[in-house]
């Protein structure tokens, strides 16, 4: 089992990458992923499938395709989200979470703490409100 809780049926009629692509739509839909979500790398899940990293390579394109997910290169694979995956957007909402955004990683590099702390704190907050 992957750590997306992702199972491949290997019995089944339904190929490999169908099954990948079909589970992890379907945790997007009912909300088990949020927007935003970092997914594992191809590698990473091939391997915690059992299965070719072509495999799930093929599942990640077609997710892509049908914009459940977005790639952004070195940066990785996240469950498609409507402020992020735009950034020419000009939401009142997305320039105001950019801005706000921009000010925390500002403030936060200046109290000499490193992303994985400053996303850590806004883990904490975000469960604690």
């Amino acid at each position: 089992m992957s750590p997306l809780n992702l199972i491949i049926d290997t019995d089944s009629s339904t190929a490999p990458f169908e099954q990948v692509r079909t589970q992890i739509a379907s945790a997007v839909a009912a909300g088990q992923l949020s927007a935003g979500t970092k997914l594992p790398t191809v590698r990473r899940l091939a391997a915690d499938l059992g299965l070719a990293p072509n495999t799930v390579a093929r599942a990640y394109r077609e997710l892509e395709a049908d914009a459940v997910i977005a790639t952004h290169g070195r940066a990785g694979t996240f469950v498609r989200s409507e402020v992020l995956d735009q950034p020419t957007s000009r939401s009142g909402a997305a320039d105001l979470a950019r801005t706000a955004a921009s000010a925390y990683v500002h403030t936060v590099r200046a109290l000499g703490l490193n992303s994985q702390e400053a996303a850590r704190l806004v883990q904490n907050t975000w469960n604690e409100t």
